[in-house]
Order: structure tokens, then sequence, then C-alpha cells
């Protein structure tokens, strides 16, 4: 009974840092559209707050997989969270001292995130036992992680307010949050036991070990999936939210919506990856990680050609979430802004299944994996980055969704074909 109440306990404190993780990730799409009016940014510029974040995964994935070897969960859970209170203090100041402090926040804190990652994924795959059952309860710590986003863009667009006249020291509200978040979940971690898995022990020896987790071809294959993922999560919502909040005749033209009703709508996108996680939760014991990628990345190509080439004539009234006056409000879009939002039930499993696909049957290498999949977050930067230069190039945003449409035909793949275990004679004990 003592055993499976820590494991209960570890497993819900696992899926607090899921929901942590996404508050103060998804800041900095928002945080995009106040730097673009500050500083007059372009789009490509604009999402500079996302590549300190996401590029700092790049520096810390192998560090977070030898940190979690060498002290274990608990403790490297622990010194991602003092890092990420560093991180939103140096942001907050940004407010007084400029932009350029809050790049530096910003890379700190995802100094905390690729920590905090490198903890969450694995462990919720080992306390679940891997497999399908692993996939599970991964997905259910999508469900919060989805919740906090959508939490996020609901503050930030109603502090941003008129995007026009938005300032970095109008989200100063919301890094107080995300500040308190942090220093009640060092706390709580503080003082809850966690049966973490045993680690192998090393045998020392003078021959080295002719394999690693690299020598795993699925794997190779899995991160590249994830570094294109980011295209399709982050990059779906950003900038569906720099569409709409763009004045028509900007060089980059969108409709001019204000940035509380847009924020509210955008939300909605996250809501959808709220939804579609709570069924991938509900099935996870029953579907299969390749089955689950297969359908919805199918799925969100259909859904991206259609919303680059509908007209935008077409209109539909899309719905948001006023939690403030707890009510619904409508606003009109283009046909096509409603598809990209549907992405999210698609990007919903992604994360989950496909960290699933490529860490499973690595045995003693899952550790150090972990940490070479966060690595490959900073793909989120890269693939947000080439979406806001071929938005720049071509003013169109619609156009710029065909860097989305790429990255979700070679996840498509990866589910048909490259996720295969093909190095089964490996020892992994």
């Amino acid at each position: 009974m003592s055993t499976k109440t820590k494991q209960w306990g570890a497993i819900i404190v696992m899926i607090a840092l899921f929901a942590m993780i996404a508050f103060v990730t998804n800041l900095c799409s928002p945080m995009a559209v106040i730097v673009k009016n500050q500083f007059g940014a372009s789009n490509f510029l604009s999402q500079i707050g996302n590549y300190g974040n996401f590029i700092a995964y790049l520096i810390m994935g192998i560090p977070s997989g030898m940190l979690i070897k060498k002290f274990g969960y608990k403790k490297t859970a622990l010194m991602a969270l003092a890092v990420g209170i560093v991180g939103i203090l140096v942001q907050w100041a940004s407010g007084k001292y400029g932009f350029g402090v809050y790049l530096i926040g910003a890379f700190i804190s995802g100094f905390c995130m690729c920590m905090l990652n490198t903890v969450v994924n694995p462990m919720l795959n080992l306390l679940g036992g891997g497999g399908n059952k692993g996939n599970q309860l991964i997905q259910i710590g999508g469900v919060f992680n989805s919740a906090a986003a959508v939490a996020v863009y609901i503050i930030m667009g109603a502090l941003i307010g008129e995007a026009t006249k938005a300032k970095i020291s109008d989200a100063t509200p919301a890094l107080l949050i995300a500040l308190a978040i942090f220093v009640i979940g060092f706390i709580v971690i503080l003082f809850t036991k966690i049966e973490e898995p045993q680690q192998p022990v090393e045998v020392k020896s003078e021959v080295k070990d002719k394999y690693s987790a690299f020598s795993f071809r699925h794997f190779k294959l899995g991160i590249l999936a994830i570094f294109l993922y980011g295209g399709i999560e982050v990059g779906t919502p950003t900038y569906i939210l720099q569409y709409l909040t763009s004045e028509p005749a900007a060089a980059t033209p969108g409709i001019g919506m204000s940035g509380t009703i847009a924020g509210l709508i955008v939300a909605v996108y996250w809501l959808m990856m709220l939804i579609g996680r709570f069924i991938g939760g509900a099935i996870g014991g029953k579907v299969s990680s390749k089955a689950m990628v297969t359908t919805v990345s199918i799925a969100a190509i259909a859904l991206v050609l259609f919303g680059m080439f509908a007209p935008q004539s077409w209109l539909v009234k899309v719905p948001g979430i006023d939690w403030a006056n707890l009510k619904v409000i409508w606003a009109e879009v283009p046909v096509g802004i409603f598809a990209f939002i549907l992405v999210g039930l698609c990007t919903s499993v992604m994360w989950g299944a496909i960290f699933n696909l490529a860490t499973e049957g690595l045995g003693k290498y899952t550790a150090i994996a972990s940490g070479a999949f966060m690595t490959m977050v900073f793909g989120f930067a890269i693939m947000v980055g080439l979406q806001g230069l071929v938005a720049d190039w071509t003013g169109s945003y619609m156009t710029s969704y065909v860097v989305v449409l790429f990255c979700a035909a070679y996840i498509l793949f990866y589910a048909l074909v490259g996720s295969k275990n093909v190095n089964k004679d490996i020892p992994v004990e």
C-alpha cells in the first residue's frame, strides 16, 4: 500500500510539473505581439523570446539527462525549479531594464523547461510501465499541460488589450503568477516522497560501450520528429495570433482584431489540445502510439491544406471563452483560421506518442536518450522562426503554413516507417 501511495504521489507531482512547463513556455508567443509593437520588430524578430526559450534546450538537453543519472528525478526537478525562479525574476525585471533583459530571462527559463521536460516524460512513462500504459499517463499529463496553456493565452490576451499599445510591462501580472507557481512547486516537491526508478548500475570497464541511444535508428528519426513537431504545435497558434492582431494595412496583413479577443480565440486552439489529450488519455491504454500519431498526422495535413487555400472571404463565427465573466464570446474569422484552430486536436497526442515511440526498447540508454530528446526541442525555435521568415518574404501568414505542412508530413512518415525498432539485437540491460 505504501508503494502504491508513493507511486500516485509521484504521478501527481509529475503531472503538476507538466502544467508548469506549459504556463511558462507559452508566455513567449503572446509576448511576441508586445515585442512587435514596442520595438517595431518583424515577424521573424518578434519571436526572439521563443528562440531564447527553445534554443536553451540545445545546450541543456544532454546535461539534463546526465543530472537525472547522477542525482535522480526529484533532485533534478528541484534544481530545475530553482533555475526557473531566477528566469522569471529576470523576465520581470525586463519591464524596467528593456528587451535584452527579457531575452536573457527567456533563455534561463528555457534551461528550466528543458530540465523539467527531461524529468517528466520518462518518469510518467516509467510509472505507467511503458508501452500503451506509459503513453496513456503522458497523455493525461498533457491534459493539464494544455489547460495551463489555455490559461496563459486568456490572461495574456486580457493584459495585452489593444495590440498597438501593448508594452512589456503589461505582462508583469502573468510573470508574477508564473513565479508563484514555481515557488509553490518547489516547496511541494521538496516535501513529497517520490519512489524513483532504480538507475542502472554502471560496471566500470576498460572497454567502452560501443552502443548508445544513437545506435537505434528509430530513436534518431524520432528526435528529428520532435524537432519538427514544434513547427506544428507552436507555429500554428503563434501565427494565428499574429494574423488576427496584425492590421490590414501592415506589411504582412491580418484582420486587426483586438489582443483581448484574439487571445480568447487562440486559447481555443489550446482548449482543442486539452480535449484531444483527454481523449488520448482515456484511450491510450488500448490504442498504440503508432496508431495515434498516424491518425492525427493525416488529419493535421488535411486541416492545414484547407486552412491555407480556403478563400479568406469565407467567414465563420468562432467561440472564445470569457472566463472573467463566465460567458462565451463569438468572433468572425476566415474559415481557414478555424481549421488551424482544430489542428490543436491533432497536436494534442503527438508529443507523448512520439516520445514513447522514440524511446521504446532503449532500456539502460533511456535517461541519456531523454536528455538528447529534449535537446531537439530547439527545433521549436527554428521552425517558428522559419515560418516567420516565410511570412516576411511572402507577405502572407497563410503561405507561411507550408512550414507546418512539411512538419506534419514528416511525422506521418515517422509513424508509418521510421518508428520501427530495427536494432533489437543491441543489448539494453
